[in-house]
């Protein structure tokens, strides 16, 4: 297949990758592996990979590239046509911020939507993130939209149009399509939550009220569908998504429902009904999502000879199973090696995430981590804890105004801005988006009475569910607790620390008789999910890992009387520093400790200087030389 990418990307034909994945990334563990449970009607599923593109270059497990991903894809498509069956490409939003093949470009995103589009996706729809700046979803409406050909949809989301003004929707509100080798009729939405924190040139209109729009009702009064099938930057488990389930089942009681989600970086599996389930793939290209569905009828078109796939079926059958996102798996699950396993399409996709990396000088190198610091995976405060480097090292050292450099101040800092782990070694351009990619700044209130200014960690990491309900915007940039009860989930402590972490509902692995080949081979950590349908999901066996809840925010001390000496006392006032993200939520912890500062009363903290450019001048600093 040839590259579909203007300009400097077509020269690239002429060099491809022999192996794929990228060069500096290591070799994936072997492991042992299921087997995917493949069906009448087959899906691959991304979702929140927020420009990871590239995979993971420090975690084997995590390796696979974009064009690894479309040989995969474009093996599995030739499997499924061999055997008459049908697979479908499904992403739900959130393919921005996170990873500095998106954000380190000017202007961001010009080379991952050049590499994204080589995939050819079924069904797209946006994500929040997607929608927070105006640049970002004026992008989306003139360049991944129509890059999609009508596979884009905007079920409840409208933009103010960057040529005319007009308002219109972001792309086609659903389409109705049959499936390539069976004739299934196919009729797909693509929704987003009920996000509210979006630039001002686009309207997400509430999943209710869209449900009861006459489109809609048309639309899924529609007889002549074998499937309906829900995309959506959404929760599985969330009001928004009952809603839609409850509408089609009110005029289609019976009809198949596949629903696709996204938003809270896990993996997860959600029962609507016997013939209506949910899937969720996961975060930054850790997963691959696969989907099957057999017992659907076939539109009248001649069936597959894939058993179960004669439409007779009482209840049509739903298997889900999440790929690690390595070579390994890949081709184990094609039945190919290194050799057969690439396609030529790949191998080029490959190598323009190797020529962006490298125009982007992604590898530059600040300097050298002196041990892997964890978001999750160690305890707060511990030496292993990032926020513990953060709040203890980082803060007091970079956090300082000059017009303001003597005055005591408390800095707090939401957990939740800080996206990603620091392994030991090379800490790099790359790494530095990875951390932290928002583009946030600092603001601060002067002159804050200390004996309230001392509460607002307690009160933010503890009360503010109860001072406001949290939208999902915020619960993005919050830590596990917060997203909790922001999400709505009411399960155990185990299910509470997944929403942080892409590793989703840690459970240690107890060996069965179906659980794959390579018995003997030693597991290695990983994801143990446990999700609706039990805990045979992964398909990579590994052992657990344990992981551990942070607070909502934390709190630095800086130049506080006496400080130098050890002998620090409280001072009489403070200013109140923090990232402007959490401003709303710092003045109304205030106004709840009896203050009455306002929004006026707040100003900018340390000029234009954002904390991701603060923390890679530290490391710059304080750990340098090479590794």
């Amino acid at each position: 297949m040839i590259l579909r990418s203007p300009g400097w990307l077509t020269l690239l034909t002429l060099f491809v990758l022999g192996q794929s994945a990228q060069p500096s990334a290591p070799e994936p563990f072997v492991a042992p592996l299921r087997e995917l449970p493949w069906g009448q009607l087959n899906f691959l599923h991304t979702t929140d990979t927020h420009g990871w593109h590239a995979g993971h270059l420090q975690e084997p497990s995590f390796t696979g590239d974009w064009g690894d991903y479309i040989s995969f894809a474009e093996r599995l498509h030739e499997k499924a046509d061999e055997e008459g069956i049908d697979l479908l490409l499904v992403d739900t939003g959130d393919r921005i911020e996170g990873n500095g093949l998106y954000d380190a470009s000017d202007p961001k995103g010009i080379y991952t939507r050049e590499i994204f589009k080589e995939q050819e996706i079924n069904v797209i729809c946006t994500g929040n993130h997607e929608l927070y700046k105006k640049a970002s979803s004026d992008n989306e409406y003139l360049s991944t939209v129509p890059n999609s050909h009508g596979n884009y949809l905007a079920s409840n989301l409208d933009i103010l149009d960057p040529k005319t003004g007009e308002r219109v929707p972001l792309a086609p509100r659903f389409k109705k399509f049959t499936t390539k080798n069976q004739g299934i009729r196919v009729l797909a939405f693509g929704f987003l939550f009920d996000f509210t924190g979006n630039a001002n040139n686009t309207i997400v209109e509430a999943v209710e009220k869209t449900v009861q729009q006459r489109w809609f009702l048309e639309a899924v009064h529609d007889r002549d569908v074998d499937l309906f099938l829900v995309a959506g930057h959404v929760l599985l488990d969330s009001p928004e998504y009952h809603a839609i389930f409850k509408a089609i089942r009110e005029v289609q009681w019976d009809t198949p429902i596949q629903f696709f989600g996204g938003h809270t970086h896990i993996r997860d599996y959600f029962k609507y009904d016997s013939k209506a389930y949910g899937l969720e793939s996961g975060r930054y290209m850790e997963t691959i999502g696969f989907m099957s569905i057999s017992g659907l009828s076939t539109g009248g078109k001649s069936r597959a000879s894939f058993p179960n796939a004669d439409g007779m079926l009482a209840s049509p059958k739903f298997a889900r199973r999440y790929i690690d996102n390595n070579l390994y798996s890949f081709r184990h699950h094609t039945s190919l090696n290194s050799t057969t396993f690439p396609t030529a399409h790949g191998r080029n996709v490959s190598a323009m995430i190797a020529s962006a990396r490298k125009e982007l000088k992604l590898d530059h190198q600040f300097g050298c981590a002196p041990l892997d610091l964890w978001t999750n995976r160690a305890p707060f405060p511990h030496k292993h804890s990032i926020f513990s480097w953060l709040q203890d090292q980082v803060l007091p050292d970079i956090i300082s105004d000059p017009t303001r450099k003597d005055i005591p101040r408390l800095v707090i800092v939401n957990t939740g801005g800080i996206r990603f782990d620091i392994f030991k070694g090379p800490f790099t351009i790359d790494t530095t988006y990875a951390v932290s990619p928002f583009t946030s700044g600092f603001r601060y209130i002067k002159n804050v009475p200390f004996e309230s200014a001392k509460r607002l960690k307690q009160i933010l990491n503890q009360e503010v569910p109860q001072l406001v309900n949290i939208p999902h915007e915020l619960a993005t940039h919050l830590p596990v607790s917060a997203r909790t009860q922001a999400a709505a989930f009411q399960g155990p402590v185990e299910r509470v620390d997944q929403l942080h972490h892409g590793f989703a509902n840690q459970l240690p692995f107890t060996p069965s008789e179906d659980d794959g080949d390579g018995d003997n081979i030693p597991l290695t950590p990983g994801y143990t999910t446990h999700d609706a349908a039990g805990s045979d999901g992964d398909d990579t066996i590994h052992s657990a890992i344990k992981f551990y809840t942070v607070p909502n925010v934390i709190e630095s001390r800086i130049a506080f009387p006496g400080s130098k000496a050890g002998t620090a006392k409280d001072p009489e006032e403070v200013d109140v520093v923090y990232i402007d993200f959490i401003e709303r939520y710092v003045l109304l912890a205030l106004k709840f400790l009896g203050t009455e500062f306002e929004i006026g009363d707040t100003e900018a903290y340390m000029g234009a200087k954002e904390l991701t450019g603060l923390i890679s001048e530290w490391v710059e600093e304080n750990w340098k030389g090479d590794c």
